[in-house]
């Protein structure tokens, strides 16, 4: 039977991979507009924390790709081992897309002309901040109950008979 926190979690995580490949688009479209000096095109425009927040953009939308795929594969095998790469990278890249969220406000502050473009990224990363959070959340809800993840007691796999391990493999011999 399938637990609570991975049936929730499998298609936030989906989500949170195609918003992060779309802030990873149009971020990197809107980078390299600044790059050239373009910024009176219609659909872009930008302020003095432009560049600063594209590119934690395009950082956190790198990592939160890749903890995607690790969580794509916790959320496969669902046990206490794959948990710890899986929530290891999610929360980097949870704390990434913070930062690009502190970004994101203090571009919407400072004001001036943004395009369209420019504010889907800065949407799209106030989303991804709540929803890595929760997506953060939900692979580790086993700390609080085997029923919501894979727990961090589980005793079936890894030599938890009970016996204890002798180091050597010559214990009890003798010469």
């Amino acid at each position: 039977m399938a637990t609570v926190g991975r049936n929730v979690a499998g298609p936030l995580m989906f989500l949170n991979l195609i918003m992060y490949l779309l802030v990873l688009g149009f971020a990197s479209w809107c980078l390299n507009r600044f790059i050239n000096g373009q910024t009176h095109h219609p659909s872009f425009g930008g302020n003095g924390a432009t560049m600063f927040f594209l590119t934690f953009s395009i950082l956190a939308s790198v990592l939160g790709v890749v903890s995607k795929f690790i969580g794509g594969n916790h959320l496969r095998m669902w046990r206490s081992d794959s948990l710890a790469g899986a929530g290891a990278t999610s929360i980097i890249a949870w704390a990434v897309t913070a930062l690009a969220f502190g970004l994101a406000c203090k571009e919407i502050n400072i004001g001036g002309h943004r395009g369209w473009r420019l504010r889907i990224v800065e949407a799209f990363i106030i989303i991804l901040t709540f929803t890595q959070l929760l997506y953060v959340l939900l692979i580790h809800a086993g700390l609080f109950s085997s029923r919501y993840g894979p727990g961090y007691r589980d005793g079936d796999y890894g030599g938890t008979t009970g016996e204890p391990i002798h180091k050597g493999g010559t214990a009890g011999t003798h010469v």
